[in-house]
């Protein structure tokens, strides 16, 4: 990565040599809206004279006979008036500010990124105001936040491969905010891996709790987007849940999660010893092949089952 060049201090000082307060430098007339300006339409003017092979003040016509033709003013967000150079064909196109653009690119980014972290529109327009001294009404903030619902809904009704050996079912609760209020709500979560080996989220859903109800309209809505088999279903041990794969996958194998029979496991071993349990249990599920995995059941058991007697020469240690 190339270090940028420092400014010269000579120009530094040359442009601060009125400062006096704040607001000379970050004020509505201030010294880096009028910089801004001049840089962008200095860039303006550079990128027409490469798009008519010509300076400004050169009186040579291209060959389509093709010259400048005024200028356009156009306002963007935070008050900045730009003066955009036009040719007489109407065949310039800006790279630094494109023809319907009114916003500095990513600034929309910022307003997602402060959405997405739950702060209302009020609270993201005085964020803006301090820290950009932009000022931005609460209708551009809705316009934008708006506009990535049509992506997102097309994001969630996209087809699927028709095959996919491995889905992950689960569901997280998050604190969200509804209605101006924070809540807990139940986020089903579909994650499959596809015939190349590569995740992909299959897609998300909101509801107030998790129930195997909620589960058969998952996998029902997967199916009518394109999925036709699963091989195998890897979910919880929510009651009702694998009924409801079957339902629409009768199928598909549905496997309980390593995790969660590891933690219904330990649910009847007393706390002093749950951790040596799970290690031994570890060696079960991480063996190698079958014949190394029943060994290890096998010294589980031999291990473990002995505890269900009086004199458990585990528990004695």
């Amino acid at each position: 990565m190339t270090t940028p060049t420092p400014l010269p201090t000579g120009l530094i000082d040359s442009l601060l040599a009125d400062y006096k307060k704040p607001e000379d430098l970050i004020g509505e007339h201030g010294l880096l809206k009028q910089l801004t300006k001049a840089l962008v339409e200095r860039a303006l003017q550079a990128e027409m004279a490469e798009h008519l092979g010509h300076d400004k003040h050169e009186t040579v016509i291209n060959a389509t006979g093709n010259t400048r033709n005024g200028k356009s003013r156009k306002t963007l967000r935070g008050e900045l008036p730009i003066e955009i150079p036009r040719d007489r064909e109407g065949s310039f196109e800006p790279l630094i500010i494109s023809k319907h653009q009114t916003r500095w690119a990513g600034f929309d980014d910022k307003i997602l990124s402060l959405y997405a972290r739950g702060m209302t529109v009020r609270e993201i327009q005085q964020h803006l105001t301090e820290m950009y001294g932009t000022e931005v009404s609460p209708a551009l903030i809705f316009t934008v936040t708006d506009g990535v619902m049509d992506e997102v809904k097309q994001w969630q009704s996209r087809p699927l491969d028709a095959v996919y050996p491995v889905i992950y079912l689960d569901c997280i609760h998050v604190k969200v905010r509804d209605a101006g209020s924070v809540r807990a709500k139940a986020i089903y979560l579909a994650i499959g891996i596809n015939m190349e080996g590569h995740k992909e989220v299959l897609g998300l859903w909101i509801a107030q709790t998790e129930g195997a109800k909620f589960w058969l309209s998952v996998v029902t809505e997967l199916k009518n987007r394109g999925v036709q088999d699963i091989f195998i279903a890897c979910v919880d041990g929510l009651r009702g849940f694998p009924e409801a794969i079957e339902t629409v996958y009768p199928h598909a194998i549905v496997q309980l999660c390593i995790v969660h029979m590891v933690r219904n496991s330990l649910n009847y071993v007393g706390w002093n010893k749950r951790k040596e349990v799970a290690a031994d249990l570890r060696l079960v599920y991480s063996a190698a092949t079958i014949d190394e995995a029943e060994q290890a059941l096998a010294d589980f058991e031999d291990k473990w089952e002995q505890c269900l007697s009086a004199d458990c020469p585990v528990l004695a240690q």
